[in-house]
């Protein structure tokens, strides 16, 4: 057979191991994080968040169709979507690195057998399997990012022909469709331009240069200018051609796209009437590009139907500019700006407008945070984030060395950046992927979680400390301990040095590929800690370029063997080996990789809207207590009069318009506030301040505070900042909602044996200064509501500021607000819940994997099973109440969760479970008392001989302890720098353990 044959025939074989791979391990439904929101929008051809994916939603919605519409398969369908376009990538990955290793080997075996070593080698990548078997974009994305790497090798083959330039063509419009997935792909265009460059002219160290320096402009050239400034600009003349010359909406917009053709149309004729061949390429790449990124009008369309999942409300051209800016999210500085102990002052960026009726309405002033004339502003500014919310500050103590009582120096950024930014969030995961992993608990810098590891114990050791210490939860026991033993990370650092010497040129565009999809990203990025979750899934495409180096290995691992011995046999030794890398990748990764039983974010989502009663609203905290139940609604159909609402992005005007309208069965709730009132950015905030007329010691009406005072545009209840913003104040802390008692008692929101308030008093806290627009949202809903709807909560956590916490019924796994003081938990309801209605998610099939993420998740399941056993238990009824702990312990299989488990963030997974335990005994349920305990207390006893074995010296418990605790305060202690990593995590070992023994004890 010829080459071209063979090549073809074993890329599909790879693909089809692949696929095979991919699909069988696949999510049986819906994932945590973003899955929920992007199957709920292909199923609809919804909006999900900003900047958009329209092209993976048509997609999706095609794969949906094929599966033949079921909703209970839909969720299917679009994972499929992702296993299958990521055994594509791998297909394209094989004919890229046999592209490369073809030009410098006749051997077509070792050709072949470089194609498939890297290709699989991707494939049972740690980071890249992740993304391949859930509904997400990077799948898909990562699919471009092959297609257009291996489209611009295809150009290089056939340079020398006269049509060849159709391929650049094609890339452009690939690029172009690529924007309606996600803007990784864009950080291709510097490898394509050298590839170009190479090829076309006669290379020179100064035209090397040059030719990087035009890639990266090519680069910012499309993303600022194509995708973002042309929507501006278009958005700019439909608000004149509407407002002022009175025609309809998207007439400017499109007049302006009309335009951009008919300039494209003009200067291709001109050019090839002048024979300017290089110039009529470009515009038919540029016009190629704009019919790819088209398909973001799909999402203007979509949007003017006010579908169910609406983000951004991307309902005309102005708005669009918006939601691909990203302007719903926080800027940040990227090459000039200060620290973080320095303010950046926010200026004044044009005036914003939203769609009226008729017209575009003005909606506030835009402000943007002026990095570069910060106080202290420097070049390459890394310890920038003045903010806490994640214990930014204390990232920058343990990875730079510097508190907020001392301006960093360059040194320090410097520090921060190679430590944290480059160190822990890129390197650490690059290790993951080819050196070997130590667990899957989500890494906050300490030696025992996350941590890339080899299998070696003298490599292993010498970094984070005897290992085989570890409790078995997060070592032997943890799916995600897997050691690779540098293997993987050998053969792509011989191919590096291979390709290097001996095609520079094909190194140095590979490298770029590398360099922009890796370091190039943490550098842009500028990421502060903690990040809410593993961001290794952004660096795929630099993992993707590592594994062409791993498949070129082979080849120099092969030449080593001839210069070693003639004989064939160890030629045939050395590709079985190589063969075996891929091969115990697989073997390591699968079973943490493996979710094809894993039904748990479809099952908790079920259980939050079963908890609720009929008709309520639902408040959501976060992305794992929302797109769960977007998909179960929108997708399933499942309790559709429930409306779900994101407390995160209730500040939002486009967010509350939507509360407005109805949704499925959901009828519109008022919310007191008109549009006007929140239009744009007013009413972001509203201070706390005393105002003449207001007693700060009576409780005044909620409704009439929020009508007359933080509702009022009266100059005398607002103040300008000297920015010009109007802020407006709130006059009063405590405040009153009546309650009808009638109307509670008739519709079921209290029970016959409560004693209902004659109204709710509402404290919020002191220490409170202001209120955000979400929850004065929040407060305007519960003064309107007049207790005709119930209003519910996934958590208490965001209301209690708000001094509702004291008025919260736990039914199930939601909590609504009722006027009766401390009401507990609905016992009658809650037990049915459990016992008729719950779902666990797959876990009682024993050996179904959970990550961190889903053993948090399902730890709040656990904790409702021990609120309300004890509810039961205080109420008499034991029976019932061990009915409650025994069916959840009969649901979920201890080989897939653990009552005790060593966890980075304060033992937290341990404490859940010491609520359980505590409920356990509160029963009377000695057998399943101990077993909880004794897991429990294996994990406790083996944190603390792990902490221990940090030390030189052999130090009790107790010691280790207060040692630790002295170090948390900022006192002397005793203990090594590695210990103080771990200071509080002993401290609250120590302090489980003591909880735990006293339980047992008495």
């Amino acid at each position: 057979m010829t080459y071209s044959r063979i090549n073809r025939i074993t890329g599909w074989a790879v693909f089809a191991i692949a696929a095979v791979v991919y699909l069988s391990t696949m999510e049986a439904t819906v994932s945590f994080w973003d899955c929920g929101e992007f199957i709920a929008s292909c199923f609809g051809v919804q909006i999900p968040h900003p900047p958009g994916a329209p092209l993976f939603v048509l997609l999706g919605r095609l794969f949906i169709i094929l599966s033949g519409s079921n909703p209970q398969t839909a969720a299917i369908a679009v994972n499929a979507m992702s296993a299958l376009a990521s055994a594509f990538t791998i297909l394209f990955l094989f004919w890229t690195i046999t592209h490369f290793a073809r030009k410098m080997s006749d051997n077509i075996p070792a050709v072949m057998a470089a194609g498939v070593v890297g290709a699989l080698a991707y494939t049972f990548s740690d980071s890249f399997w992740y993304s391949a078997v859930e509904g997400e974009v990077y799948a898909l994305s990562s699919l471009f990012t092959a297609v257009v790497f291996w489209a611009v090798l295809k150009w290089e083959e056939q340079a020398a022909n006269a049509r060849a330039d159709k391929w650049l063509v094609l890339i452009f419009f690939l690029i172009g469709l690529s924007i309606g997935v996600h803007l990784l792909n864009l950080l291709v265009i510097p490898a394509i331009v050298m590839v170009y460059y190479f090829k076309r002219y006669k290379p020179t160290a100064m035209g090397t240069v040059m030719a990087f320096i035009v890639g990266c402009a090519l680069t910012g050239f499309v993303q600022v200018v194509m995708i973002q400034t042309t929507i501006k600009a278009a958005g700019k003349m439909d608000i004149w051609f509407v407002n002022d010359l009175g025609l309809p909406f998207f007439s400017g917009f499109a007049f302006f796209f009309l335009g951009i053709a008919a300039s494209l149309v003009f200067t291709i004729r001109y050019a090839k009437r002048r024979g300017y061949y290089q110039l009529s390429l470009v515009c038919w790449s540029m016009a190629f590009l704009l019919l790819g990124y088209s398909t973001y009008l799909t999402t203007m369309i979509r949007s003017n139907a006010d579908p169910a999942v609406d983000m951004f409300n991307v309902d005309n051209p102005v708005s669009l500019a918006g939601y691909l800016g990203r302007e719903q999210y926080n800027d940040w500085p990227i090459l000039f700006g200060p620290d973080f102990t320095e303010e950046a002052p926010r200026i004044a960026n044009g005036e914003n407008y939203s769609k009226g009726d008729k017209a575009y309405l003005p909606a506030g002033t835009v402000y943007k945070y002026d990095w570069k004339n910060a106080p202290g502003a420097h070049l390459f500014p890394r310890i920038w984030d003045a903010a806490n919310d994640r214990n930014q500050k204390a990232v920058y103590q343990r990875f730079a060395g510097v508190d907020d009582q001392t301006t960093p120096t360059m040194a320090d950024n410097i520090r921060y950046f190679t430590n944290y930014q480059a160190g822990w969030m890129y390197f650490r995961y690059f290790m993951w992927n080819f050196a070997g992993r130590q667990n899957d608990l989500q890494g906050l810098g300490n030696a025992a979680d996350s941590n890339w590891v080899s299998g070696i114990p003298v490599v292993d050791n010498a970094r984070l400390g005897d290992q085989e210490k570890l409790p078995d939860s997060i070592h032997d026991n943890n799916k995600a301990y897997n050691r690779l033993f540098f293997l993987p990370l050998v053969l792509g650092i011989a191919g590096l040095i291979w390709q290097y010497r001996r095609s520079r040129r094909d190194w140095l565009v590979n490298g770029l590929l590398f360099f922009f999809t890796g370091l190039a990203i943490v550098i842009y990025l500028n990421q502060s800690g903690y990040q809410p979750r593993e961001r290794d899934y952004a660096y795929v495409g630099s993992f993707y370029a590592f594994t062409i180096w791993i498949g070129l290995g082979v080849l120099a691992a092969l030449k080593g063997a001839e210069r070693l011995s003639a004989k064939p046999v160890l030629r045939y030794a050395t590709l079985l080996a190589c063969l075996a890398v891929p091969a115990w990748m697989a073997v390591q990764e699968w079973d943490d990789h493996d979710r094809h039983d894993k039904t748990l974010a479809r099952d908790l989502a079920r259980n939050y809207l079963e908890s609720c009663p009929p008709n309520a609203l639902l408040i959501s905290a976060e992305d794992n207590d929302t797109y769960m139940l977007w998909y179960l609604q929108n997708v399933e159909g499942v309790r559709r009069d429930v409306r779900v609402v994101v407390n995160t992005i209730f500040a939002s005007d486009w967010y509350t318009d939507q509360l407005r309208y109805k949704i499925y069965d959901s009828a519109p709730f008022d919310l007191l506030f008109t549009k006007e009132q929140f239009r744009g950015n007013k009413r972001d905030v509203a201070y706390f301040l005393d105002l003449p007329g207001f007693d700060k010691n009576t409780y005044h009406d909620l409704d009439q505070i929020l009508t007359n005072v933080a509702g009022s545009d009266d100059p005398q209840y607002s103040r300008q900042t000297e920015q010009g913003q109007v802020i407006n104040l709130m006059p009063v802390r405590k405040l009153s909602v009546p309650v009808d008692e009638q109307v509670v008692r008739a519709n079921g929101t209290v029970h016959q044996q409560d004693k209902v308030l004659p109204s709710l008093a509402i404290d919020i806290a002191p220490d409170k200064q202001y209120l955000l627009k979400n929850e004065l949202a929040l407060l305007g809903i519960i003064a309107r509501n007049h207790w005709n709807r119930p209003i519910c909560f996934t958590n208490t956590s965001d209301v209690e500021a708000l001094g509702l916490g004291r008025y919260m019924r736990q039914e199930g796994m939601t909590w609504q607000l009722v006027p009766v003081e401390a009401p507990g938990v609905d016992l009658d309801k809650s037990y049915q819940l459990v016992m008729k209605s719950f779902a666990y998610g797959g876990i009682d099939k024993a050996g179904t994997y959970l990550d961190e993420d889903n053993r948090r998740r399902l730890q709040l399941l656990q904790l409702a099973h021990a609120r309300i056993a004890t509810g039961l238990v205080n109420a008499g009824r034991i029976n019932e109440a061990r009915a409650v702990l025994q069916h959840f312990d009969q649901q979920v299989k201890t080989t897939s969760f653990t009552y005790g488990m060593a966890s980075s963030r304060g033992n937290q997974h341990n404490g859940l479970s010491l609520e359980f335990l505590r409920a356990c005994y509160a029963a009377g349920d000695k057998p399943l008392a101990e077993k909880v305990a004794a897991s429990l207390g294996k994990d406790l006893n083996q944190q603390m001989i792990y902490y221990q074995s940090l030390s030189a010296d052999v130090v009790p418990e107790e010691q280790l302890a207060e040692q630790a605790w002295l170090l948390i305060q900022g006192k002397p202690g005793y203990l090594s720098d590695r210990q103080l990593d771990f200071a509080m995590d002993i401290v609250t070992t120590f302090q489980v353990k003591h909880q735990l023994e006293a339980l047992r004890t008495l």
